[in-house]
């Protein structure tokens, strides 16, 4: 197959950053996908809907005058958010969810939630309100490897939380193993995971043997062989529990490239194209459209998008670097062939 078209996809889970960073990449997803879920972990994070309309009117002003983007904000609950707030969110048309982060999971957590408990009122609005929760899935325990954290956090915090809140609509965010692959497999349609390009593309190797590549390092971290096998077997299987968001989220080149680099791959620049050539791989392209385009809005119970995107096979070379001001940003297999192009 040298071309495919399908319904405009949508991006479910994303950083865009702020500043000049919202600036270099914003129309890299907007070239690419209609609608995003804007995660909310900025520095200071986005808690209130005041504050999520101001960066979406941000987000808005930085792209292209052309564009018809439409980015989806989230808010981040923090210990201090009020059953107020969540009501406040249900009313408004541009907020979509709730991001739990555990404190200290990833990039920004670190107003992440310190006890799950202290949630429970919060989660019992969300319920009855109808909002999503969406997880951030790991155990911050020291004690805990990290190559641990998503089967330790579904096993002693997701699996009573969906026991006490039902009906409760849960977004299991990147998943990264076989074990969330099954226990999304398990659970009622309101419970399902986003699966990310990086994740479906690369295990623990490529960024661990012949020497660190800290483009490829991530939170939650690439696993084994095994389980990004899992993934790909749910990513192409037709189930709609899983669905697309590529956690794309950049940084600035010297921010990766120091003695404690940040987490966070950025696929923006092709994303899409990256799904594209893992699903050729599996020889599943039948089944792209269902997973990038369909699933997720019917998750959020959104409309599915009316205008339709095409590809054809076509080698095209990423970039090394992406300017931004007088620094980089390094995309996701900078200098290498992409052989899916949008037209």
């Amino acid at each position: 197959m040298n071309k495919i078209t399908i319904t405009t996809p949508d991006d479910w889970h994303i950083h865009v950053r702020s500043g000049q960073l919202l600036k270099t990449v914003i129309s890299h997803t907007a070239k690419r996908f209609k609608r995003a879920i804007i995660m909310p972990n900025l520095n200071p994070p986005v808690t209130t809907v005041s504050q999520a309309l101001q960066y979406r009117d941000e987000i808005l002003h930085a792209l292209p005058k052309t564009s018809d983007f439409n980015p989806l904000m989230t808010l981040y609950l923090t210990d201090t958010t009020s059953v107020k707030d969540i009501h406040e969110a249900a009313e408004s048309e541009h907020v979509h969810g709730f991001k739990l982060y555990p404190s200290g999971a990833t990039t920004n957590s670190q107003s992440g939630i310190s006890q799950l408990e202290k949630t429970y009122p919060l989660l019992e609005t969300m319920q009855k309100l109808a909002i999503p929760l969406l997880i951030h899935g790991e155990v911050t325990d020291s004690d805990i490897d990290i190559f641990d954290r998503e089967k330790v956090f579904i096993e002693r915090h997701l699996t009573t939380i969906i026991q006490k809140f039902p009906a409760l609509r849960i977004v299991l965010e990147h998943i990264t193993t076989k074990e969330a692959v099954h226990f999304i497999q398990t659970q009622p349609q309101h419970v399902a995971a986003t699966i990310t390009p990086q994740h479906l593309m690369f295990n623990r190797n490529a960024f661990l043997v012949g020497g660190i590549k800290p483009h490829h390092y991530c939170l939650p971290i690439i696993k084994r062989e095994i389980h990004r096998q899992a993934l790909i077997a749910a990513a192409t299987s037709g189930n709609p529990k899983f669905f697309l968001g590529t956690d794309s989220a950049p940084h600035l080149k010297h921010h990766k490239e120091s003695s404690c680099g940040c987490a966070g791959c950025f696929s923006a620049h092709a994303a899409i194209e990256f799904y594209a050539e893992i699903f050729e791989r599996a020889g599943a392209l039948s089944k792209l459209e269902g997973f990038a385009s369909h699933y997720g809005a019917d998750f959020y119970q959104l409309p599915r998008n009316t205008s339709t995107l095409s590809l054809v096979k076509e080698n095209w070379d990423i970039p090394s670097a992406y300017p931004s001001d007088e620094h980089e940003i390094i995309p996701l297999n900078a200098g290498q062939h992409c052989t899916w192009k949008i037209i």
